[in-house]
C-alpha cells in the first residue's frame, strides 16, 4: 500500500493516491500552507454555488429535492457560463458571439489560396 505523510488537516485519501499510482498518474497536491493549486477551482465553485445553487437562482426551476434537480440546474448554468455570459476579456460579448465573429473575420480577411490545376 502506498504510504504518504499526511499533514494535520490535509485532505488526502490514501486509497485514491494508491489508485492514481497504480495507473501511473502523477499526484498534484500543493505545498503545505498555500492555496495556489486550489484558487481557481475554489473561485469557480463559489461562482457556481452562488449563481446556480442558491435560493432564487435563475437556473433553478424550484427546490432542489433530488440529484436530478441539481444536475438540471448545473447543466443550465454550465451552458450559460460557457456560451452566453458576457465576458469582459472578450469585449463584453458572450463567448459564442466572440467565436462566431472570430471565424467570420478569418473567412473575410484571408482570401483562399488557389492552387494551379
Amino acid at each position: 500500500m502506498l504510504q504518504r505523510p499526511v499533514e494535520p488537516g490535509q485532505f488526502t485519501s490514501v486509497s485514491f493516491a494508491e489508485t492514481l499510482a497504480l495507473e501511473g498518474t502523477a499526484v498534484s497536491i500543493g505545498s503545505v500552507g498555500d492555496a495556489y493549486d486550489n484558487a481557481l477551482a475554489k473561485s469557480a465553485i463559489g461562482l457556481f454555488k452562488y449563481e446556480a445553487i442558491r435560493d432564487g437562482s435563475p437556473f433553478r426551476t424550484g427546490p432542489l429535492r433530488t440529484i436530478d434537480d441539481v444536475e438540471w440546474a448545473t447543466a443550465a448554468w454550465v451552458e450559460w457560463f460557457n456560451a452566453r455570459r458576457l465576458h469582459s476579456t472578450l469585449g463584453v460579448v458572450p463567448p459564442e458571439e466572440f467565436e462566431a465573429d472570430y471565424f467570420a473575420d478569418l473567412e473575410t480577411s484571408h482570401p483562399p489560396v488557389l492552387t494551379p490545376a
